[in-house]
Parts: C-alpha cells; structure tokens; sequence
C-alpha cells in the first residue's frame, strides 16, 4: 500500500465481485436502502466529485433511474456490468455504462475502461484520465437531480 493512496483509489483498485445475475443486483439495492446508517457518495466518473454524501432520498432514486437505465440498456440475460466489494456489507460499487463497456477488465490494448458511476463511503477522487462521458449520459445525469 503506497502511504499516498486512499481509501478510495485502494477500493477502485481493490478486488470487486462481478455481478452476473440480475436477481444479485436487485439484493444489491435491497441492502443499500435497508443500511440507511450509512452515507453514500455517488460519483459520476468524469464529473467533479462530490464533496458531500447523498440524502437517502437522492441514494433512492439513483438507484431506481440506474437499475431502469441497466436494464433497459443492458439488454442481456445477464447483468455483469456491476461489481461490490462486498455483496453483504457494501462499501464500493463500480457501475459501467451500458453504452461503454470497452475493456473492462483491461487488456494488452490499453488500460481498461473508467465505469460510469461508482457509488462509495469513502469520499470520491477525480479518476486519473478519466473519460468524459458521452453527451448522452452526461444530459441523464443533469437531469437526475434538477
């Protein structure tokens, strides 16, 4: 561990279980809205970060446009587009975009592809090199919260 990591480039880093059923998504949330103890940054990968954590009600509907998003867009059996830490007692979540997937899990091509939101308690850095996200996505995410 390099004394200037944090604790949030060590979770990006970090070993994440993939996702693969879409019924382990739908528990995934169901934890997330039972542990309202717990203050969540949401992170849109090529945005500013946030400085403050969400309120439930915004962690709430994040997860209920996402999963519609995931779903409707992700048009597979499988979900596979999501990773936990820890499935049970979460505290970083690697969402990828549907639209852009490239490498996710890297290649002799180049690095592999930023997701396009992550969800943490640990507060966000700005990803080194990190893609802007296509216009699409970025008119979704404004939208979210106006």
């Amino acid at each position: 561990m390099s004394e200037s990591s944090s604790p949030f480039l060590e979770a990006s880093q970090g070993y994440l279980r993939n996702l693969l059923d879409w019924n382990d998504l739908d528990q995934l949330w169901e934890v997330l809205r039972a542990g309202t103890d717990k203050a969540w940054y949401i992170y849109a990968v090529g945005e500013i970060p946030p400085t403050s954590t969400s309120s439930s009600a915004e962690l709430d509907k994040f997860i209920t446009e996402v999963d519609t998003l995931l779903k409707r867009e992700h048009d597979e059996r499988y979900c596979g587009i999501v990773y936990v830490d820890q499935p049970d007692d979460p505290a970083f979540i690697k969402i990828y975009d549907p639209h852009n997937l490239g490498s996710v899990c890297g290649s002799s091509h180049g690095p592999p592809t930023l997701p396009g939101w992550i969800l943490s308690l640990a507060p966000p850095e700005d990803l080194e090199h990190a893609l802007p996200q296509p216009g699409n996505r970025r008119r979704w995410w404004e939208q979210l919260f106006s």
